[in-house]
């Protein structure tokens, strides 16, 4: 008889985000936001 156990571990941890991608990802969502509003005008006009 064989028995075959295996353990594993995972560990997870919150990835620190840099200054540089925090600065990206504020204009992503600016520009995001710029361009809904653009379109829901647009939508609004017709």
């Amino acid at each position: 008889m064989t028995l075959n156990i295996l353990f594993f571990t995972i560990t997870l941890r919150k990835r620190e985000i840099s200054l540089e991608e925090e600065i990206h990802n504020q204009t992503v969502e600016k520009l995001y936001e710029e361009n809904r509003r653009r379109v829901s005008s647009i939508m609004n006009q017709l």
